[in-house]
């Protein structure tokens, strides 16, 4: 049985895609003790560690009209930096994992958000946060910008997670140099124009704004250093904030999470396996 730290890295209403990564995983029997989950990935990462049957974490995503989060006051965004409270999803995410805190969750959960104050990422987990519920860091590593309001934690102002350098995601994360890779959702970008005649065109502006700025941070450039952890899901036109993401497209989400899983998590972990074999050689001049 080979062991990994699957990393699920951003994803907002593309959630089903690392359900179907997570479903690979379990047909290629890798284990995991610890598990990161970055902006939306936080989402499945922390159902997933409550317990919750990886069949029944798939039927909720089908299920769920994301609608139901998104809001839209300006003067929520000019006062608290978001469109949205992000106070409804919060609720249902703690209804979800039965309040749970990171101290109650058997596996090693490690949840990543923002700080826009002092530009680092802050880590929750059973050591930094034992007592803090996870459906709090979910959404402070929620916190798409200008959507979803602005989060305070102590001097920390929080916002969403995938907003981090590559080196703050590729850490040793079990403490003992096991295989780390992360699963990171790529966006295409969309060429045809969205944007409609309206009464109030802000509303527009604003959305194409965070959809452009979700899609170009999803098409980041991977460093070479980093590339053998690191594993692109395609998931096509959709971006982050695709709140009307159809049961179709949600269902293709799952099926390009799971067959890209199942294609290179055996590549990326021949590859492991390989260096490790490479004798060091060192040349020393006489």
């Amino acid at each position: 049985m080979s062991k990994i730290v699957p990393i699920f890295s951003g994803g907002g209403t593309r959630l089903s895609a690392h359900i179907g990564i997570l479903k690979a995983l379990d047909v290629l029997n890798i284990e995991f003790k610890h598990i990161v989950g970055v902006s939306g990935g936080s989402i499945v990462s922390s159902l997933y560690c409550s317990g919750m049957p990886l069949e029944e974490i798939k039927q909720l995503a089908l299920d769920t009209d994301f609608r139901e989060f998104r809001g839209f006051s300006l003067i929520r965004l000019i006062t608290q930096g978001g469109l949205c409270s992000g106070d409804k999803f919060e609720k249902w995410m703690d209804k979800l994992l039965n309040g749970a805190t990171f101290d109650d969750i058997e596996k090693d959960l490690h949840i990543l958000a923002t700080d826009v104050n002092g530009g680092g990422p802050v880590i929750f987990n059973k050591t930094t946060s034992p007592k803090l519920k996870v459906s709090k860091a979910v959404r402070f590593s929620m916190s798409i910008p200008l959507f979803f309001s602005f989060q305070s934690y102590g001097s920390h102002i929080l916002v969403d997670g995938a907003i981090l350098s590559e080196d703050a995601l590729y850490n040793d994360w079990a403490g003992d140099g096991t295989k780390i890779i992360c699963f990171r959702l790529k966006s295409d970008q969309v060429s045809e124009p969205k944007f409609k005649k309206s009464w109030l065109p802000i509303k527009q502006y604003v959305m194409m704004l965070i959809r452009t700025f979700m899609t170009a941070m999803s098409r980041e450039y991977v460093h070479d250093n980093h590339w053998q952890n690191t594993i692109v899901v395609n998931t096509g036109v959709l971006s982050p904030v695709d709140f009307n993401v159809s049961l179709e497209q949600k269902e293709q989400l799952f099926k390009v999470g799971y067959e890209t899983a199942l294609e290179f998590v055996p590549k990326r972990l021949s590859d492991h396996k390989r260096d490790k074999n490479v004798p060091n050689v060192s040349f020393s001049g006489s």
